[in-house]
Parts: structure tokens; sequence; C-alpha cells
């Protein structure tokens, strides 16, 4: 089992922005998100900006979460931010639905180099399963993602497919030597992710910061994989205050402690 973190660390002040992770934070891997989590997401949003950062494509963000949201406010919508592709993509809800405040992707070239290197890399070390779910290899425009046992493989293999990350983390390694311009991590239980150098879930954060203005300082995160392997570490590193996670029942517990404890936002 990979090492976690300190569980938390407390900010300085009541956080402003609670951002998490998607996938095995909020829900299982690409599956929907739970009604109590729903219902504890638009309670939070209803005392501080929500957002969530993830590796995955904005497809993923309206299936997983976005369609199963209980009816609300529309006004309220608008506190809740998505960042798609470790924030390579940036959405708002409202009540005209998602609204893109930026998309930036990678080019023909990059991608070209990226899928080469990661099926050569993975055929290589043995990694490229010949009858996998779905495609193993996916263009999300601004990033180039992995997925060992295909976009559509169920839960239960991909959990047992490398418990302990070391898959995952070799083909990382070998592929970034082959293409050093670009930035590649580990990202879900059985996926590598590709982008622009620079981007991971910190840059995410930073945007958010630039977005609404709330210093990083004001911000709490909230994932499943913040042991230095893991793909939500940058944001720990960074110094934002950190709440490591098991799952998704773990999340809706800490949000039943932690939403009583934040002051209603005032109406105006």
């Amino acid at each position: 089992m990979r090492p976690l973190p300190l569980r938390s660390t407390v900010p300085d002040t009541t956080p402003r922005l609670v951002a998490f992770d998607l996938d095995d934070t909020l829900a299982p891997s690409k599956t929907a998100i739970d009604p109590r989590i729903g219902d504890l997401l638009l309670a939070l949003a209803e005392r501080v900006e929500v957002a969530i950062i993830s590796g995955g494509q904005l497809q993923q963000f309206r299936s997983q979460v976005v369609e199963r949201l209980p009816q609300t406010d529309p006004a309220l919508l608008d506190h809740l931010h998505l960042m798609p592709t470790c924030g390579t993509q940036y959405y708002r809800l409202g009540a005209d639905g998602i609204q893109t405040v930026y998309a930036h992707s990678l080019t023909e070239d990059e991608k070209t180099r990226a899928l080469s290197a990661v099926r050569e890399e993975a055929e290589r070390l043995g990694l490229w399963e010949a009858e996998p779910w779905g495609e193993i290899l996916e263009d999300r425009g601004s990033q180039i993602t992995f997925s060992a046992l295909g976009q559509s493989a169920p839960l239960d293999a991909k959990m047992a497919w490398d418990p302990t990350g070391e898959k995952k983390n070799s083909l990382r390694e070998a592929v970034a030597a082959r293409i050093p311009d670009l930035e590649v991590r580990s990202g879900g239980s059985t996926s590598v992710d590709i982008t622009h150098r620079g981007i991971d879930k910190a840059y995410g954060m930073r945007q958010l910061a630039d977005a609404t203005g709330i210093p990083l300082d004001d911000m709490l995160f909230v994932g499943d994989r913040l042991d230095p392997d893991g793909n939500d570490y940058p944001v720990l590193a960074m110094g934002v205050a950190c709440h490591a996670v098991h799952g998704w029942e773990d999340t809706a517990d800490y949000l039943d402690e932690l939403i009583p404890t934040l002051p209603v936002r005032a109406q105006v």
C-alpha cells in the first residue's frame, strides 16, 4: 500500500475555496458521484468557492459530477469551478450551462511525439494490453492520456493492475526521458498524463488563485494521491493546506465535519 503524508495540514485561516481531486476522492474512478457527495458539494458552495481539478477530460466532469448534482438555485452554481486535464482547461458552471474560461491545447507536433513515445515505451515494458476495454490512448486536446487497460476498464481490474504504482512510475520515467520538453505524470489508478511543461495540479491551483483573487493561503485541497508519487502531491509541495482521503466515503465524512465550521455566504 502506498504511504500517505500527514492526514491534514490545517490552513492558517478559514478556507475561502476548497478544491478536490475527482477519481477516488469524490467518486470511484470514472463513475458518477453518490447523491451524498452531490448534496455536500452544494452545501459547501453555499459557504465557499468549490473547485474540482482532475486529469480527466470535461466529459468526465459532466457525467460524473455536473449531471448528478441535485436541482438547486442556478446562482449557487456560479461558485463551482471545473478544471479538467490538471488545469489546462478551466470552465465555470452557471444558469446557461458550462462556460469556457480557457483551454490551452498541445500542438499537433507535441501530440504526435507524445502518442508515439508512450505507446512505444508501453510496448517495450510489456504494459500494452492486447485486449483493452476501449482505447488505451486518448487525445484530450491539452493532454494526452495513457490508460493501461482502456478507457472503459472495470474498477476492480483497474485497482488490481498496479496497486503499488510501480508499473506507472516505470512508464512515466521512460516516457519523460523521450519527450523532455513535455510534462509526464502518473495520473489515476492506471493512467499516465502528458501535458505542457509545468502543468500539474499546482498549476491549476495557481490559475484558480488568479481567476478568483483568493490567495493560496486561503485554499484547502482534498485528494487521495498526496504521496510523493501521486498526481495530487504538487499541491501539497507548493504549501497549500491539504487533507488526504482514501475514497469518496472518507471525503463525505470529512465534509460532514468541515461544512458546519464554515460561515454561510452573505446574501447579496
